[in-house]
């Protein structure tokens, strides 16, 4: 399963809808999540830096449909800087990880809201996966499953979003928001790579998330 469709269901709640941790904020978190997918398939580059650029080295199909939209969509944007890219809603891959969850039989598609309007609901049909997910990712924490490339990543994504503590509450115990924040810090830092990747998602994400919360901050001080 890509990182994308992993983000996914973490994002998701049972019913379907979007975890209110995560809120507004899903777009950001699977675009980039989707551009790590295309860089370990070979076919993006993430420069250096805290903004680093992002270069599509190839547009030869992955195979993959989700991928392969992606690619086709960022392709005009080879250059551009991470942080620019998981703004534009154009690159949100949604629909086609649904499409793709749904084809799987991971999700099953639902009802909208209130009179038929809102976005479509798309509860799991098989928690399986999910399950596996969290409990892979709850050994990870605890230091008895060694990390990879995809789950730092997702652990990566979710502390840029502010939603690690909530979406992983079951899984981490008694450890506190603080603590698994560190502990993620950690997890990057001790990773043979190093972890670049990761922690350029990392200081993207947050750099958006500031940037989209200082509206509400100036009105809450004037």
């Amino acid at each position: 399963m890509l990182i994308v469709e992993e983000l996914h269901l973490l994002l998701l709640r049972p019913d379907g809808r979007v975890e209110p941790s995560a809120g507004g904020y899903r777009p950001y978190g699977e675009i980039a999540a989707v551009i790590v997918d295309l860089v370990l398939h070979g076919r993006v580059r993430i420069g250096e830096g805290r903004n680093p650029a992002v270069d599509v080295l190839s547009t030869e199909p992955t195979g993959h449909p989700v991928l392969d939209a992606a690619l086709a969509r960022l392709a005009p944007l080879s250059g551009k800087k991470l942080q620019s890219l998981v703004v534009r809603s154009k690159l949100d891959p949604l629909d086609d990880v649904v499409a793709s969850l749904v084809a799987q039989g991971v999700l099953a598609h639902g009802e909208r809201g209130f009179f038929g309007w809102g976005a479509e609901r798309t509860p799991e049909s098989d928690p399986g996966p999910e399950m596996l997910l969290r409990s892979r990712l709850a050994g990870v924490i605890a230091g008895s499953v060694a990390p990879t490339q995809a789950d730092l990543t997702l652990l990566a994504i979710l502390q840029g979003l502010n939603a690690a503590h909530p979406l992983m509450r079951p899984e981490v115990g008694d450890l506190s928001a603080g603590k698994l924040k560190k502990r993620i810090e950690e997890l990057a830092e001790s990773s043979p790579a190093g972890d670049a990747v990761a922690g350029a998602v990392t200081s993207a994400i947050m750099v958006v998330m500031m940037a989209a919360m200082t509206p509400v901050i100036v009105a809450t001080v004037s």
